[in-house]
């Protein structure tokens, strides 16, 4: 056992222990503790590997695990555990790690981890999982049987299914496996896709064109993308396609005001100031002055100038502040849209969720009143819960008749008069955006 591969694995344990103990968000962790690690670029990647993957996959490990338990998971400690699904992970995912090698490992790690009282356990639980190779449950409990094959709560499946349908599920499910793609925005005020797909490769990063103008698909860097030359320029930053397209549906035009209302760390607001040609005035509204110097930092890294950060609550109706002709209104959200990026949201009690159409719907109540007659109002999220989005705007057109929905995209999204992005369909984030165009004043008929 090397002594790189086995701080590699011990990495991994803390990140993975604190993550379940502290519900911590899995990539901060993992960004964190790779940085102050002093591994190499090789093992950083074993580490992320491993550790997303144990997250992902824990109702599927968890399920292997406990058939060779004479009694129940629930009463192993954490520690335990996560040596456990750690081993069970190289075993049935990591093609390059050979099962006697990810036994022996896991059992090394849990005497230097203060787990040595388990390590029989270990050991026996490790080698019958890797004679028996991966077991679902039988095909005809189907929702079972989908659960335990995708890692997935049988609750969220049961609401996906109602939702969207069992295809769109499933085609859900497997996406939410699979790791996501790069994407950045070309920073137009100082650079054009072309150029930049040039620049990046004499940086070794290989980059594409997608469907939506002016982003970039890129591949592994080998380095942190925050490290690159093109970066600390000021020559993109990382969005996801469907951000970008939210900053589309917004469609705003140079020279005029805009209102984002929930603005850090600050992305939509970069691209909309880039297609507005850095002219007009954006105010980007956060609740906490931390957030809002994420936002000017960003914006004095890529020479935008038209940002204007204000620290306000968006809940609450500033009166002195005047009306736009476009605002953006992407809410606080329970993040089931990208659970393949955040794997530990989709193991949230959904009952946990059950708040935020409220605040959802005051955010959008509210961002309504600082639009001008003829402007646009933009809703947005990055889940994919129908109360989350289609209840809260089908409740806001219902109160608002000076306001109607318009659907200014020309792409491909799930149905309905609103759109649904989704990983199988629009290769983003899975999203929501509804736009709404504003017709009359409040007190005035509608013509």
């Amino acid at each position: 056992m090397s002594e790189v591969k086995n701080s590699a694995r011990l990495t991994a344990f803390n990140i993975l222990v604190k993550t379940e103990k502290e519900k911590a968000y899995s990539n901060i962790e993992i960004d964190s503790s790779l940085k102050k690690s002093g591994l190499s670029p090789r093992d950083r990647a074993f580490v992320s590997k491993l550790t997303y993957g144990c997250i992902e996959r824990k109702i599927t490990l968890d399920y292997q695990i406990e058939r060779h338990l004479k009694g129940s998971i629930n009463k192993l400690k954490v520690t335990v555990l996560t040596i456990l699904r750690m081993g069970a992970y190289q075993i049935l995912f990591m093609d390059k790690v050979p099962d006697f090698s990810a036994v022996n490992e896991c059992v090394e790690l849990s005497k230097t981890t203060g787990s040595g009282y388990a390590s029989s356990l270990i050991n026996a639980v490790l080698r019958k999982i890797s004679l028996d190779g991966l077991i679902l449950p039988e095909k005809s409990e189907k929702i079972r049987y989908l659960s335990v094959k995708y890692s997935c709560p049988e609750n969220l499946i049961l609401m996906w299914n109602k939702a969207y349908g069992e295809e769109n599920t499933e085609k859900l499910l497997i996406s939410s496996l699979e790791p996501p793609d790069t994407v950045i925005r070309v920073n137009t005020l100082l650079t054009n896709a072309d150029e930049l797909i040039k620049i990046l490769d004499n940086e070794g990063v290989k980059a594409e064109k997608c469907y939506i103008e002016n982003a970039l698909i890129i591949g592994k860097t080998g380095v942190s993308i925050d490290e690159l030359s093109s970066f600390k320029k000021g020559f993109f930053h990382v969005q996801d396609i469907a951000s970008q397209i939210c900053a589309m549906a917004l469609d705003a035009k140079e020279g005029e005001r805009v209102i984002d209302m929930c603005s850090a760390p600050g992305g939509k607001a970069f691209t909309i100031a880039q297609n507005m040609k850095n002219t007009g005035q954006i105010l980007a509204f956060d609740l906490y002055p931390s957030r809002t110097e994420l936002i000017e930092k960003g914006a004095e890294r890529l020479h935008i100038e038209n940002i204007t950060t204000c620290v306000c609550d968006s809940t609450k109706y500033y009166p002195n502040i005047q009306k736009a002709d476009r605002v953006l209104c992407d809410v606080v959200c329970s993040g089931l849209g990208v659970i393949r990026r955040k794997p530990e949201i989709k193991y949230k009690e959904l009952d946990s969720f059950k708040d935020l159409p409220d605040i959802q719907y005051a955010i959008l109540e509210n961002s309504s009143l600082y639009v001008k007659t003829g402007g646009r109002l933009v809703y947005s999220t990055c889940s994919l819960n129908k109360k989350e989005h289609d209840k809260v705007c089908d409740k806001f057109l219902e109160n608002n008749s000076e306001f109607k929905c318009i659907q200014p995209l020309g792409i491909a999204t799930y149905g309905g008069r609103y759109y649904t992005l989704m990983p199988h369909i629009n290769s983003s984030d899975g999203f929501f955006i509804a736009v709404f165009e504003r017709t009359a004043e409040k007190n005035e008929k509608r013509h």
